[in-house]
């Protein structure tokens, strides 16, 4: 692979001005294929062969409009009044005639007629339906039905619409997202030290972006997509497209200092820091991809969404970065005495096996030190701060391992009470329409009211069909759970009825989750006794559907995933322990990050500092989301610091050693990236959806949390703790597993051999993320 890559960026920085100009022209295309092509996007949830989703499809066949969507209109008399009095009455089914003639409406029922009365008869509550599902409302429908209105404020009437027409709240704009983005150029500043470096990974991050969300714009016309699945693509596209550029911008300034060319430094980041580019991005992508098997199209397009945007930031990092290394050229090269140089060097003499400028003090002359690092391994008297860091995790590694365990476990804690559930129109901004509306209509009505249960039953094969309706209304009525059952509404020649059940509790209850078990429990006796086939359907039981299904899929998904990222550990490290190590650290990492998530949109901690509306159930679709993102990005930052490690063991450190020497050279870059990464998915959180909301946060703690605790701190003290036996692999295994060359060893070889055309003979090589002078291993080999 590293081979590939090292003539991938050497082309495209050759060619840079072909390799720009490609990009230019797929950003061109794919405008221009929003412009002929593209359409809206779609959020409804749809889960195929699911019970609910049989019948809803039935609906929509015989009964169009029961299966559109539909919006309610709350009156409230002033206080002191009725709604049953004879002006307000008036000004309420005046208020309903004019709404029957808003766009798209093919229904609406009169509560003063339908005596749909609260039972303090100060509040009304009229139903609005139309054919279409929300994703088929045209963009002034909701406001042409709220301009419907005048009649009853003009009364003196109290008016709220809400309903599923409204859904629960959108993204409020892209404020946010930037900022995110200014807080990742501040950090690349500082991590480069250069403003002019911190620029490029961020253009080529945006760039990514941009390509990505045109096309998913483009597709829209086509394909259903959701808006959060473009949300979800832009954050993961910015984050990940920002690191991988950071991985490779910083391998390439690295080189310079050591003083290899520009054209042989770019293809060499190229190959070594590109191939774990490549790695953790297709890590990424096969966990996103998977999310198909769960057979949720709303949850498919996510998953491919985001998979798209990890692909084509990878694509990015890999072509046009070097392109534009080529462009900046020397402009890259870190200045003669800058702290970046500086540190560079002193890195690069080390590597080299003389101490830095900094190493030639008094730790440099003493034989070790008492953790085993040797006087050689340190960066200085007092080393980077990542080396620090690491000395601190080795120095007492049983303790340290017990201290993040317990830690971690100690947070995972919450996980424990995770609840799932779709989110509606009660997790809606406070001051928004439809959470007004859906807070009434649970105050004066109940909360059934705000997601009623459609029953469907075909009475096609009944001996008669209106007892066997009547019989299924009274036991309807008589059921625990139920709060009102309406009067059954014949469809097509009388061959099927439609019975709505009004709940007594919530849309995303638990007790309405039993309720719609216990009817379909029921079925099979109705149809024995009365020859009536029942299902139900409707929004919440379709909704109830996706949450049951996602949550069956959860543990298979987990076991899935963990045994790819041991497979393919084993692959690239081609350790027995690397790969268990990683797959428990990241275990712990989602256990403790579903923990946070339940403490603060379940149980409320600093739900007001985070804009958070209001507690209870998370969105279904975050566990199994998160999980498969927060894969991709664990594994990033695996490679990154344990292929230092093991290139430092490969030639001759001790394991203490070993660690330190990946502390040392891949903290500071892997802090950067995980603040980044910090950054861009906390920008989401203020301003995002109530669906984005939740997984922006879980996605901005998981990093912080598998980062700094599991790959800077866990790692390094189960490294030193087991030793040498960290590295083993079987003979037999290691005979029977491919040579992917992940961290460019046959580079190494083939600059021993010959050299490169551009450096030289002696210019140290890039293996498995630091540099080497080619010489032999400890074994004799080479």
């Amino acid at each position: 692979m590293a081979s590939l890559l090292h003539r991938l960026g050497r082309g495209s920085f050759r060619h840079r001005r072909a390799v720009l100009a490609a990009w230019l022209l797929a950003l061109t295309a794919v405008i221009t294929c929003v412009i002929a092509f593209g359409g809206t996007t779609d959020d409804e949830f749809t889960v195929p062969g699911s019970p609910a989703q049989t019948a809803m499809d039935t609906l929509k066949k015989e009964l169009p409009s029961a299966a559109g969507t539909s919006a309610q209109i709350v009156f409230v008399a002033p206080a002191g009044h009725h709604i049953t009095e004879p002006r307000y009455a008036r000004a309420v089914s005046a208020t309903m005639a004019e709404a029957g003639k808003a766009p798209q409406v093919v229904g609406v029922t009169d509560p003063v007629q339908g005596k749909v009365i609260s039972p303090d008869r100060t509040t009304a509550l009229g139903q609005v339906r139309y054919q279409v599902t929300r994703a088929g409302l045209h963009d002034d429908s909701l406001t042409s039905l709220e301009g419907t209105t005048g009649p009853a404020r003009d009364a003196g009437l109290t008016v709220r619409v809400g309903g599923s027409a409204y859904g629960s709240g959108k993204s409020t704009g892209h404020s946010k997202e930037l900022m995110g983005a200014a807080v990742a150029l501040l950090v690349l500043t500082i991590t480069f030290g250069s403003l002019f470096a911190a620029g490029m990974p961020l253009l080529t991050a945006v760039t990514g972006v941009a390509v990505t969300l045109l096309g998913l714009s483009a597709l829209t016309g086509v394909l259903t997509i959701s808006g959060t699945a473009s949300s979800l693509a832009s954050m993961l596209g910015l984050a990940v497209g920002i690191d991988y550029a950071l991985f490779i911008l910083s391998r390439h300034r690295s080189q310079l200092a050591g003083g290899m060319g520009t054209e042989e430094s770019a293809a060499r980041a190229t190959a070594t820091a590109g191939s774990a580019v490549v790695f953790a991005g297709l890590t990424v992508i096969i966990a996103l991809c998977g999310l198909a098997v769960v057979r949720i199209p709303f949850l498919t397009v996510m998953g491919v969404g985001g998979a798209a945007a990890v692909l084509v930031a990878v694509g990015v990092s890999t072509t046009l970065l070097p392109a534009l290394m080529g462009f900046a050229g020397e402009r890259l090269r870190p200045r003669p005495g800058s702290r970046a140089a500086r540190r560079e060097q002193a890195a690069h003499g080390e590597q080299a096996g003389r101490p830095g400028p900094s190493a030639r003090g008094e730790e440099g002359q003493r034989g070790g030190h008492r953790d085993g690092s040797g006087g050689s391994g340190g960066h200085g008297a007092r080393g980077t701060m990542g080396e620090r860091w690491g000395r601190i995790a080795v120095r007492r590694p049983l303790l340290t391992l017990s201290a993040v365990l317990i830690g971690l476990l100690a947070v995972a804690v919450p996980a424990r009470d995770l609840q799932l559930a779709l989110p509606d129109n009660g997790s809606a901004p406070a001051g928004s329409g439809q959470r007004q509306a859906y807070d009434l209509v649970s105050e004066k009505f109940g909360p059934g009211f705000n997601g009623p249960l459609l029953v469907l039953a075909d009475t096609s094969r009944a001996g008669n069909p209106r007892a066997a309706t009547a019989t299924l209304v009274q036991d309807l009525k008589a059921a625990d759970g139920v709060a009102a059952v309406g009067e059954p509404q014949g469809i097509g020649h009388g061959g099927a009825a439609l019975i709505q059940v009004v709940p007594d509790s919530g849309p995303s209850d638990d007790e309405t989750e039993e309720l719609v078990e216990r009817i379909r429990d029921e079925a099979t006796g109705w149809q024995q006794e009365t020859g009536a086939k029942v299902s139900v359907t409707g929004t919440t039981a379709v909704n109830i559907d996706v949450s049951a299904r996602l949550a069956s899929s959860l543990l298979p998904f987990a076991l899935v995933v963990v045994g790819l990222s041991l497979l393919l550990l084993l692959l690239v490290f081609r350790s027995v322990v690397v790969p268990l190590k990683a797959s428990l650290g990241f275990l712990l990492s989602v256990g403790a990050t579903f923990g946070a998530v339940v403490a603060v949109f379940q149980w409320g901690w600093l739900a007001s500092a985070l804009g958070v509306a209001e507690t209870g159930p998370v969105v279904s679709i975050l566990p199994i989301l998160v999980m498969a993102v927060l894969f991709g990005l664990a594994m990033d930052y695996e490679v990154f610091m344990v292929s230092r490690m093991r290139e430092a063991h490969a030639h001759g450190a001790t394991p203490r050693e070993a660690v330190l020497a990946g502390s040392r050279h891949a903290s500071r870059v892997v802090t950067a990236a995980a603040l980044i990464m910090f950054a861009v998915f906390a920008s989401f959180v203020p301003g995002g959806s109530t669906m984005l909301k939740p997984i922006a946060f879980a996605l901005a703690v998981g990093v912080l949390i598998d980062a700094f605790l599991v790959r800077m701190t866990l790692v390094p003290a189960v490294l030193a703790l087991v030793g040498r036996a960290g590295w083993w692999l079987p003979k037999w295994l290691d005979r029977l597993l491919p040579d992917l060359d992940i961290e460019g060893e046959r580079l190494a070889a083939d600059a021993g051999k010959g050299g490169s055309d551009r450096d030289g003979p002696g210019l140290p090589v890039a293996i498995g993320g630091a540099f080497t002078q080619d010489r032999p291993r400890q074994d004799g080999r080479r």
